[in-house]
């Protein structure tokens, strides 16, 4: 389910300050039942699966197969090392690093890590076709977890805005809504009975086995 800009810019989060001036893409939700109040943003990102992996439908790892096949034939996805001056890393106040379970800056497959703290998640991916930023943050309900998902987008060259809105009904229709089931099966899966599956607070995320994400 979609949900609009200013509902999730009302959720006391991290991001509204580190992201300033970013532009909001789009905010997705899904409830997550079970698990009991003190889930953790990690333990969603415990049962994150890659979308190019088997887990995955067939629609969807073909569609990540095509961007990566089209990354490599047009130069759009540069490994870079170190940290370049233009990550939002640099961004990450000392205080929020330091709560961070995840060293800032730390890649994840091709995404790199910004922080993640109990409730919420940020991480970023940055080629020739966008600067994104994928927010992930959970607030409990009164049987289980509401995941919040936003994704933000900087544009890096004039083709930017083309090139989201050609992707546009690909992520709304096919990727999203197919990564959400996913993961909301299994944390069906794992959290079917209170207080089971209390091993999923890991703290590998979708880009690091993929990703995420994939790309953008």
């Amino acid at each position: 389910m979609r949900l609009s800009p200013q509902e999730f810019t009302h959720l006391d989060l991290e991001v509204h300050q580190i992201l300033r001036g970013v532009p909001l893409n789009d905010v997705s939700v899904v409830d997550l039942p079970g698990g009991g109040a003190a889930r953790t943003i990690e333990d969603v990102r415990a049962l994150l699966g890659s979308p190019e992996s088997g887990s995955s439908s067939a629609l969807v790892r073909a569609l990540f197969w095509l961007r990566g096949a089209l990354g490599k034939l047009f130069g759009w996805d540069p490994v870079e090392e170190g940290l370049p001056p233009e990550s939002y890393v640099h961004q990450v106040p000392s205080e929020l690093a330091r709560r961070s379970s995840v060293q800032p800056g730390t890649r994840e497959g091709p995404f790199r890590v910004l922080y993640v703290l109990p409730g919420e998640a940020v991480s970023e991916i940055r080629n020739a076709t966008v600067h994104a930023f994928s927010c992930m943050a959970i607030r409990p309900t009164a049987d289980g977890q509401r995941l919040y998902w936003a994704v933000y987008v900087k544009p890096v060259s004039r083709w930017t805005s083309a090139y989201m809105a050609l992707i546009e009904p690909f992520r709304r229709f096919i990727v999203y809504p197919s990564i959400l089931r996913q993961l909301r099966d299994a944390w069906r899966a794992a959290y079917a009975e209170p207080g089971a599956a209390t091993e999923h607070g890991g703290s590998t995320a979708w880009p690091k086995r993929g990703r995420t994400n994939g790309r953008s």
